[in-house]
């Protein structure tokens, strides 16, 4: 197996080249980067390169390692008891299989822990032993679920939280940088391919000098700046109009595709303040 990139996922080398060392290693890969820079769509582009099914898991505040294993539903057996249900006679019946369960039965399959650093600080450090043997022991049944074939495991981390070094020794590790301009051309025509070069051009100049203003609370994302050409496009929006430098209007048009919180918004307005105050 060996990862090349899809017609619809624009990887890089060094990025391939984490995905395959993963594979070879047989080891986890966890992906860090600036959230909407394409890591939870990797791994879905990566099954469909290598013909594989893809097992999700996305994480909560609120998620513990043993769901991901599996749940058994005493309650319910009980209840059913009861009532005299037939059903009571084989626990199975109230095992719920966790998506590693699910993982280590089918045949070689991508599985997507994403935003591990959600969840407790110590659920990484839960995980240690079954992605590592990629085995676990069921108490309820007395059998143990093993992988036959293993899986690609693939984790993505925002940074909300340090992850434990036992967890990352066990991980080979990649950091998805922000896309360089001609990738990020490259990504854009991979979605839209019928968009004007020109306006791609005028857009990105905008886009990459938003993401360098100062005290930005939160930089526009590649999948942001995608919306943000579908609505250009929506509203026939010209290349001249957004090559225009008149400080009245700083901030580009259609900005709520860009700017998501009410600091940067206001940060563009008390820059074209400033800026019609030294014209003036």
């Amino acid at each position: 197996m060996k990862f090349e990139g899809t017609s619809s996922y624009i990887a890089t080398d060094d990025l391939m080249v984490a995905v395959n060392a993963c594979i070879t290693l047989e080891r986890p890969l966890l992906v860090k980067g600036e959230p909407g820079t394409g890591k939870t769509v990797l791994a879905h582009e990566v099954a469909a390169a290598l013909g594989k099914p893809m097992i999700e898991w996305h994480i909560k505040s609120t998620t513990k390692a043993q769901q991901g294993l599996y749940e058994y539903d005493a309650v319910t057996r009980l209840r059913d008891s009861q009532l005299g249900d037939e059903r009571v006679k084989d626990i199975r019946n109230y095992i719920e299989k966790g998506k590693l369960w699910q993982a280590f039965t089918q045949d070689s399959p991508v599985l997507l822990i994403d935003e591990i650093d959600k969840a407790d600080i110590e659920f990484p450090n839960d995980l240690l032993q079954e992605l590592d043997r990629m085995e676990f022991f069921v108490y309820e049944t007395g059998e143990t679920i093993r992988a036959t074939n293993r899986p690609v495991v693939i984790i993505t981390s925002n940074n909300e939280k340090e992850l434990p070094d036992a967890f990352l020794r066990r991980c080979f590790f990649h950091y998805i940088k922000f896309p360089e301009k001609d990738t990020m051309e490259e990504i854009i025509q991979v979605h839209y391919p019928d968009i004007k070069r020109e306006l791609v051009g005028e857009a990105m100049n905008v886009f990459y000098e938003i993401r360098e203003v100062p005290g930005l609370k939160k930089k526009p994302s590649t999948s942001e700046l995608l919306d943000w050409l579908k609505l250009l496009m929506a509203e026939d929006v010209s290349p001249e109009t957004l090559r225009e430098r008149d400080p009245n209007k700083l901030i580009p048009p259609l900005h709520g595709a860009l700017l998501k919180n009410e600091q940067d918004v206001h940060l563009f307005e008390r820059l074209a303040f400033l800026a019609r105050r030294e014209r003036t």
